[in-house]
């Protein structure tokens, strides 16, 4: 089933998840590559949907897209404003994530970030917010108020809390639409999160799920308008998400899938970077060049053992 496996190491042009460096695998079977890659900290159980997205990608193929090409946003790091701005105004995009709460005194900070991306964005364009499940409710509550003035408006805030249940009061308190990442993708239930009341938007991130047909079923179970991101994914990874991104019914926002620019380089010759704003949706999983392979193949023999070794228990964990 699976030939061929490959471990790579590439640069990131800005921190990002504390990662300086992003690691994985790829896999290889008889419809092409797929990508391995949970973080170093997701445990064995957890990491498992990522390499069942991988094998299905290898090995299964992918449902048949309803469109062909799929509304990007950019991503704005941690970054100071004017930084923020000109990655805004590079993008192409129209609609920009913003990462807040990147450390407990950052609120100044975020608001000077999400001012400046407003302002590149212009009136027309949409800005959403990302706190990674950094906040309680009342920082929560205070902190989108302030940052919903700065932005003159957000679109809606990812996460800004970690549990379900705080989320829904977050709902209750704020004026701002609440998405759900964390909660839907490491829930034993996605369901949980429509019938809380804790989300008005379901992000959804197939690489972890479990493929592109588990993460439907997930949608469906969500039952709430649902957005595609990216887990940081080189373009062999992030080519399963635009076909989810393509397959799923009703697509009403932009996507999170312009995560490359953060990469300092990549395994496929023609990188999957937004072309104003948009991006194809693939049929197939793109195929890695073997002068990239060689470049990004992991320098660490050590790290890349431990790569293997976990490759190994995963698939066990996928036999059972």
């Amino acid at each position: 089933m699976i030939t061929d496996l490959f471990v790579y190491a590439i640069p990131l042009r800005t921190r990002f998840r504390g990662i300086t460096v992003r690691e994985g695998m790829l896999v290889r079977g008889p419809l092409g590559w797929g990508e391995f890659c949970p973080f170093p900290e997701y445990d064995d159980r957890e990491a498992a949907g990522w390499l069942a997205t991988a094998i299905e990608q290898a090995v299964v193929g992918w449902p048949m897209p309803v469109r062909d090409r799929v509304a990007i946003n950019c991503i704005v790091p941690a970054v100071d404003p004017i930084k923020a701005a000109a990655l805004v105004r590079a993008s192409g995009c129209a609609t920009a994530k913003v990462k807040v709460a990147d450390h407990p005194d950052s609120l100044a900070e975020d608001i000077a970030r999400v001012a400046a991306v407003r302002e590149a964005l212009g009136d027309d364009g949409a800005v959403r917010i990302d706190a990674n499940a950094a906040w309680d409710v009342p920082t929560a509550v205070h902190h989108l108020a302030e940052l919903d003035r700065a932005a003159s408006g957000l679109q809606y805030a990812e996460q800004p809390c970690a549990t379900i249940e705080e989320l829904a009061l977050v709902r209750a308190e704020s004026s701002v639409p609440i998405a759900a990442d964390e909660s839907i993708r490491r829930a034993e239930d996605p369901m949980r999160v429509a019938v809380a009341g804790a989300a008005d938007v379901a992000v959804l991130k197939c690489t972890p799920l479990g493929g592109v047909r588990r993460s439907l079923e997930v949608a469906a179970a969500a039952g709430l308008p649902g957005v595609i991101s990216s887990a940081l994914e080189t373009s062999v990874g992030l080519s399963a998400q635009l076909a989810l991104a393509g397959a799923l019914p009703s697509l009403e926002f932009a996507c999170g899938l312009g995560t490359l620019a953060l990469f300092d380089g990549d395994l496929v010759d023609n990188s999957l970077l937004p072309v104003d704003g948009y991006l194809p949706v693939p049929l197939t999983p793109p195929d890695p060049s073997p002068a990239l392979m060689e470049k990004y193949a992991h320098p660490d023999s050590s790290r890349t053992e431990w790569w293997l070794r976990r490759y190994d228990r995963v698939s066990a964990l996928l036999e059972k």
